[in-house]
């Protein structure tokens, strides 16, 4: 069965790039226009899907230590899941418990022979115990006493109790957060119906588009970030700030990068592809029924416990290792100049941009001669290309 003809479990309102509706024009004063301003450094293009995930999902180190901590219960608390990727943390605990839990995980964490500076503070105090040994055998004066052993022995108890507190904590967090803690399904992109869950309102994914934002720091420091932001504001609005409705997606490194993110965004809720293949969404595909098809016609080509094999068994230098490679494989693709598949269904969708960079990490850099602009292509035949392309 091809996957891409799976229709159970879906709805309706589900998104395939090969199945974009027409829309309206966005209105005339829309921020998807402000290209040129300092916030928005370029839209990215829609469809024609490289494949290729960023570097921060698909070597991930928090992923295996959450799945190690919630084993069975890890497909109920994950943030990405089969069915939704939650943007949200709904917490409903009172500020005297959150202050605790704060200062709970600091010293278990900061004072823990594991991963804290355990053995900093007793080294300190054992050199401090061997300063005043030695100042009392050359300069003597009331004798060595038994209490200057006790400051170290007293660090180390504390520490030793920090790091038992936090393998406790380690292993059995989720378990406390059960009743107050939960990844919103409320703020999602949810893959199954094609919607955008806010508490503005639900909106179709279609209806969203990304955009670099360039953002700069007191001393002039330029940070770029991944903003998938609706395009008609005049239903999505914050009516509070009057702001549009978007979402931040992290990605690190180079603008490559945030084209990655983009790109497995639109895979993740293109339900005629399989989910992206990452550690995070690994237990969740068989209950996804493209996922599925896809994997049991051997199209995947791994096992099914590929990223929680090669995560038990990698070492951190070789988890290091892949990620510099990976970074790139990110780097060779071919983000640029693509066709955008959403010019077909909106008005005047081309007109807000002319051209971008062969390589689109001169996005990042000051104006060069040496960076090369392109026009994108046309897309009029991007359904039947992303078909031939496999994707």
């Amino acid at each position: 069965m091809n996957p891409t003809e799976q229709q159970d479990h879906y709805a309706v309102t589900a998104f395939r790039a090969d199945a974009i509706p027409r829309q309206a024009p966005p209105p005339e004063k829309s921020t998807w226009k402000k290209l040129g301003s300092h916030l928005d450094v370029a839209r990215l293009p829609w469809g024609h899907y490289i494949g290729v995930n960023p570097t921060l999902y698909e070597y991930d180190n928090e992923w295996f230590e959450d799945y190690q901590y919630m084993k069975e219960d890890y497909l109920g608390y994950a943030m990405i899941n089969e069915t939704r990727w939650s943007k949200s943390v709904d917490e409903d605990v009172s500020l005297l418990y959150r202050f605790l839990r704060f200062w709970f995980v600091v010293i278990t964490h900061g004072f823990s022979f594991i991963g804290g500076a355990g053995y900093f503070f007793v080294g300190v105090s054992l050199i401090v115990l061997l300063i005043e040994v030695f100042m009392e055998l050359f300069w003597p004066k009331n004798g060595l006493s038994l209490d200057i052993f006790f400051i170290p022995l007293c660090v180390t108890a504390f520490c030793g109790a920090a790091t038992i507190l936090r393998r406790f904590y380690e292993t059995y967090s989720i378990r406390f957060y059960k009743s107050n803690k939960n990844w919103s399904d409320d703020i999602a992109f949810c893959r199954r119906t094609g919607m955008v869950k806010s508490f503005q309102g639900n909106f179709p994914f279609y209806e969203f588009d990304a955009f670099i934002e360039m953002r700069a720091d007191m001393k002039g420091n330029q940070f770029h970030s991944l903003k998938v932001r609706h395009r008609y504001p005049q239903h999505s609005k914050d009516e509070r700030n009057g702001l549009p409705l978007d979402f931040d997606f992290p990605a690190d490194g180079s603008i490559v990068q945030l084209y990655a993110m983009w790109d497995m965004l639109g895979r993740y809720m293109d339900v005629s592809q399989p989910l992206p293949d990452i550690p995070r969404l690994e237990p969740f595909r068989h209950l996804d029924p493209t996922t599925k098809a896809f994997d049991e016609a051997g199209k995947r080509g791994r096992p099914a416990t590929y990223w929680r094999d090669l995560y038990a068994k990698a070492s951190d230098k070789e988890l290091k290792q892949w990620r510099e490679e990976h970074r790139k494989v990110v780097d060779a693709a071919p983000w640029g100049s693509r066709p955008d598949l959403m010019a077909q269904s909106v008005p005047g969708y081309g007109d807000s941009y002319t051209a971008e960079p062969e390589d689109v990490n001169a996005y990042g850099r000051f104006p060069n001669k040496a960076d090369r602009f392109v026009e994108r292509a046309e897309s009029k035949d991007a359904s039947q290309q992303n078909k031939r392309d496999g994707h």
